[in-house]
């Protein structure tokens, strides 16, 4: 009986806790939310490269659900992609290497060509070099498609906690 007691006890007090801990879904309000009608006021530059248009893409899937009226910010990206080898046999071939994606990106607001935002995004993979190219090379294919999907999903994030501060504080 005390199990139960002490059990209904912290359940109470973990309730009351979560409930003051002030933790707001960043897509509260459906597509007609704060952060959802700002996303959709973003239009995304064309990115330079086979790693760009993937990035841009994986935005575009991601931001598509959001479509707003006008374009009030434009995003900007850099990326950076490597290929590095960095496990070697004795006979000196690369057994392994990792693949970089790094993007640098700015929200520049389109009424005073302001950068509102700058920030960074990046993330890696390693792939396995095998004695078949065409292998390693669709490796290496997938390795970027699969970076592109995670630095929009970084990007998108990051856009979305920045909609969220401005509506908190529409002054800045």
């Amino acid at each position: 009986m005390n199990k139960t007691i002490a059990s209904t006890l912290m359940l109470a007090v973990a309730s009351f806790a979560l409930s003051s801990c002030d933790l707001q879904p960043l897509y509260s309000g459906g597509t007609n939310g704060v952060v959802p009608t700002q996303l959709g006021n973003v239009e995304i530059e064309p990115i330079a490269g086979k790693a760009g248009w993937l990035v841009r893409n994986a935005l575009r899937d991601q931001l598509e659900a959001f479509e707003g009226q006008e374009n009030k910010y434009r995003l900007i990206i850099e990326l950076d992609d490597r290929i590095a080898g960095f496990g070697v046999r004795s006979d000196d071939r690369i057994t392994r290497e990792r693949r970089t994606l790094r993007a640098r990106y700015q929200l520049v607001r389109l009424t005073d060509s302001a950068i509102v935002l700058d920030a960074t995004a990046g993330s890696d993979a390693g792939i396995d070099v095998v004695s078949s190219e065409y292998a390693t090379i669709a490796a290496e294919d997938t390795a970027l498609e699969n970076l592109s999907t995670i630095i929009a999903n970084q990007i998108v994030t990051r856009l979305s906690l920045f909609a969220r501060e401005q509506a908190a504080n529409p002054a800045s």
